[in-house]
């Protein structure tokens, strides 16, 4: 792929995870202000490559990726991809079963970490509480 294609596929899949929902600065902005090439780079490669894979869905990425980070307890990170599972049609009930999940690996602190996460990104977004 190009790099002009490569740029259009980032710009693409950075608008459907976060282009709507809750209002927060993207990594790539913090990125950017200490090297542009370089942030550049990165976005292209997770953004325009990795997410763009079709191996999984982007919503099963994103189940993937909200458990890992809430097993790292990375809230601001956390935050940013809850609202993009969302963006892409993440079931609120099975984000919730992905971080009670968590807690086999990552402990009951982070269980209450995500979930707290979480409901505050469904209370911005005005989908809180989760309908049974």
């Amino acid at each position: 792929m190009d790099e002009e294609a490569i740029k259009k596929q980032t710009q693409e899949t950075a608008k459907t995870l976060f282009g709507k929902g809750i209002k927060m600065d993207p990594p790539y902005l913090m990125w950017k202000a200490f090297d542009r090439d370089l942030a550049n780079d990165f976005s292209r490669f997770i953004t325009g490559n990795l997410y763009s894979r079709k191996v999984l869905t982007l919503p099963e990425r994103q189940m993937v990726t909200c458990a890992m980070l809430a097993a790292l307890k990375a809230k601001d990170e956390l935050r940013l991809h809850v609202n993009a599972a969302l963006n892409v049609g993440c079931d609120p009930r099975k984000l919730a079963e992905v971080f009670f999940q968590v807690a086999t690996y990552a402990g009951m602190p982070a269980v209450n970490e995500a979930l707290g996460v979480f409901k505050k990104v469904l209370e911005e977004r005005g989908e809180w509480p989760i309908a049974p």
